[in-house]
C-alpha cells in the first residue's frame, strides 16, 4: 500500500466522526441559543471529531475490522456526550 493509498484510508475511516461532529455542533448551536455552551463553534465541532475518532479508533481495535455498526452507535454516543458535557460545562 502506497502512501496516497494509506491518507485515503485514513480518511475515509475518520469521516463519519468529521461529519456528524461538525453537525452536531451547528445543530447544537441553533437548538440551544439561550445557553452560553462553547463559544466558538470551530472548538465544539473540534471536540466532537476527536470524541468520535476515538470512539471509531476503539471500535476498530475490539472488533479488528473497521465499518461496525457497534463503533458507530459508540461514534454517535461519544459524539452526543461531547456536545451535552460541552453545553453543561459553562452553565454559571
Amino acid at each position: 500500500m502506497g502512501p496516497l493509498d494509506l491518507l485515503n484510508h485514513v480518511f475515509n475511516f475518520l469521516a463519519p466522526a468529521v461529519a456528524v461532529g461538525v453537525l452536531v455542533a451547528i445543530v447544537g448551536q441553533i437548538f440551544k441559543k439561550k445557553m452560553p455552551g462553547a463559544r466558538v463553534l470551530h472548538a465544539q465541532a473540534a471536540i466532537n471529531c476527536v470524541a468520535g475518532a476515538l470512539a471509531l479508533g476503539a471500535g476498530l481495535w475490539f472488533f479488528g475490522r473497521d465499518g461496525k455498526m457497534a463503533s458507530y452507535a459508540a461514534m454517535v454516543l461519544a459524539i452526543a456526550s461531547s456536545q451535552c458535557f460541552l453545553r453543561k460545562g459553562r452553565r454559571a
